[in-house]
């Protein structure tokens, strides 16, 4: 008999949980949101995968009492339960809750700054529970679905999913990076002035990036490196892997770097996916 897959969606208020069920719907979920957290147990059993979203709005919701819950679901024969976690830097949420007038649940008179530092500190032991966290603060909707399809997929393939992300380290690390390599230590066509206008795309740059005499090395031991870390990551169940290369602004060495591992991956008969997070703009 196979396992009945269940995603528990939490999170903080404006940070994607609706956003997040909806996506699932449409990838064969059966999908149920603000469910009392005394009914959870009793939607266990079926045969369709479910997707519940549980949050501080939710009738009778509790940290320790929903901690208990999943204790008991995960003591469940034929379960695959996974929590997912929907994050978002402060001032994004406070943006969002601005722009749509709403009220946060727990601000009340006071300002939507305290009441998502309220919450947030509230959630933390759900945040360390989690399986997974999404963090949107930066987040395309295209995006969150990539990550929740990787990871949650229906279908029945066993292999794992790569996605490769170029990134400005002035930007921020990607929060759903599994592996960050950083790739300032190579020559930087940015003080090329033929160069700036360019990004890692154009053979230019890539010329100019591989006669330094330090990435041939590099390219051979990041890969050597990675080679022997993809199985051991199939066994372990994991089914989707982010690969980060960072550079100072995320337009030259970092997009040709992930252009070079992620073509790599793929002629290795891996299955992979590659992004410019920074590439759009304007920084070096």
């Amino acid at each position: 008999m196979s396992s009945q897959k269940i995603l528990i969606v939490t999170g903080l208020s404006g940070a994607g949980i609706t956003t997040s069920l909806k996506i699932l719907e449409d990838m064969g979920y059966e999908t149920i949101d603000g469910v009392p957290l005394s009914l959870i147990t009793q939607l266990v059993g079926k045969p369709a995968p479910l997707a519940i979203g549980v949050d501080i709005r939710t009738r009778g919701f509790g940290v320790e009492p929903l901690l208990e819950e999943l204790d008991q679901l995960k003591e469940t024969n034929n379960l695959d339960l996974s929590l997912v976690f929907m994050d978002c830097d402060d001032e994004i949420i406070e943006r969002r809750y601005v722009e749509t007038r709403h009220r946060h649940p727990l601000a009340d008179e006071r300002p939507v700054s305290d009441g998502i530092r309220h919450e947030r500190q509230i959630l933390s032991p759900l945040l360390e529970r989690s399986n997974l966290v999404i963090d949107t603060t930066n987040m395309a909707i295209k995006d969150c679905k990539r990550i929740l399809q990787g990871n949650f997929a229906l279908n029945d393939q066993k292999s794992l999913s790569i996605f490769v992300t170029s990134f400005s380290f002035k930007k921020g690390i990607p929060r759903e990076a599994d592996l960050v390599f950083d790739v300032r230590f190579l020559r930087n066509p940015y003080y090329d002035t033929n160069l700036r206008p360019l990004n890692g795309q154009d053979d230019a740059v890539g010329d100019y990036i591989e006669k330094d005499e330090g990435f041939k090395g590099f390219m051979e031991n990041l890969e050597n490196l990675i080679a022997p870390l993809l199985p051991r990551y199939s066994a372990e169940g994991k089914s989707y892997l982010t690969i980060a290369i960072g550079c100072t602004g995320g337009q030259h060495r970092s997009v040709y770097i992930a252009r070079k591992l992620c073509n790599w991956l793929n002629e290795t008969g891996e299955n992979a996916q590659l992004q410019h997070r920074e590439l759009t703009k304007s920084s070096h």
